[in-house]
């Protein structure tokens, strides 16, 4: 895992079990095909996680928590 987008992301959602599930919902979604909202470097062997993270980090995908 990225440290450095791990932190950016940590920035963006402060609640880290929030920022888990998204993350690891975002790199399931990933792994099954869907394409990155970010550039990733194809030379690099990314990990889905990171990328995930990276998307958190630059705010292109959010959260929203269900009304009660």
């Amino acid at each position: 895992m990225n440290d450095e987008y791990l932190e950016r992301a940590e920035k963006v959602i402060t609640d880290k079990d929030i920022l888990i599930n998204l993350a690891s919902r975002r790199a399931k979604e990933l792994a099954s095909g869907v394409h990155p909202m970010v550039n990733v470097d194809r030379s690099q062997r990314t990990q889905y996680l990171d990328i995930a993270l990276l998307e958190i980090a630059e705010e292109k995908i959010s959260y929203e928590l269900p009304e009660e």
